[in-house]
């Protein structure tokens, strides 16, 4: 039995986990140190990965965290 990859979150999925810090003022893509860290807690509870110092380093915006997401979902399963 094979094991299926979860799919990678989207930007509104993104958008979505970091309301739980709180409000994000309309059309923000930047990500600070707070919401990055309540980020990385939500991708290693739902997905059981761990993020390297390189892929962190590589989200400044929400973009920026779906295509790192996507990279690192690939690549684990």
């Amino acid at each position: 039995m094979s094991q299926t990859v979860p799919l990678p979150p989207g930007r509104a999925e993104i958008v979505d986990w970091l309301s739980g810090l709180g409000e994000r003022p309309p059309g923000s893509n930047r990500i600070d140190s707070m919401e990055l860290a309540w980020l990385v807690h939500q991708i290693e509870q739902r997905y059981a990965v761990e993020l390297t110092d390189d892929q962190l380093d590589r989200i400044k915006t929400i973009d920026d965290a779906v295509a790192v997401l996507a990279e690192v979902l690939s690549s684990h399963g």
